[in-house]
């Protein structure tokens, strides 16, 4: 597969990647310990620059659907840990939290601006491996061949 796609737990830590997603998050470079999506893309200044002017939308779209994760492993000290290290590394994560706002798992589009392949647009669609919401979640963030995307991708390839 030639687009980025990580599988990622219950926790949303990251299992595996492969060379794509690799290419585009740079997952491999994050300390063992932040290897989190959430977490990365709240807290680290590189994701925030990936995202850029939609990150702010794309964090609470984010941290909405961890929510709904949240809510099934609420007694987890894992997940209390997690939330903690998210209060204390970005001030905008208490509010939206506290909005109690929950989203399903979904698909949709993204743009990236990827410091040296430019910008990249991205259908993503996210998956679980089954009907239960504790199993771990798939992600595939890809372009559809032949769409606007694709065609835009390929260009900042060349």
């Amino acid at each position: 597969m030639n687009q980025p796609a990580y599988v990622t737990g219950r926790r949303w830590d990251l299992l595996a990647w492969n060379e794509a997603a690799e290419k585009v998050f740079g997952f491999g470079r994050l300390p063992e310990g932040d290897r989190n999506v959430l977490l990365m893309v709240l807290t680290n200044p590189r994701a925030r620059e990936l995202f850029g002017d939609g990150w702010a939308e794309e964090a609470k779209r984010m941290v909405a659907q961890f929510r709904a994760t949240h809510d099934v492993w609420a007694g987890d000290p894992a997940f209390a840990d997690l939330l903690e290290r998210l209060r204390r590394g970005i001030p905008e994560f208490s509010r939206w939290w506290g909005a109690h706002e929950v989203r399903s798992t979904a698909s949709g589009r993204k743009v990236l601006h990827h410091p040296s392949k430019g910008t990249l647009h991205y259908e993503y669609a996210s998956f679980q491996a089954n009907d239960d919401p504790r199993a771990e979640a798939d992600h595939l963030h890809a372009a559809r061949t032949g769409s606007i995307e694709h065609r835009l991708n390929r260009a900042s390839a060349q």
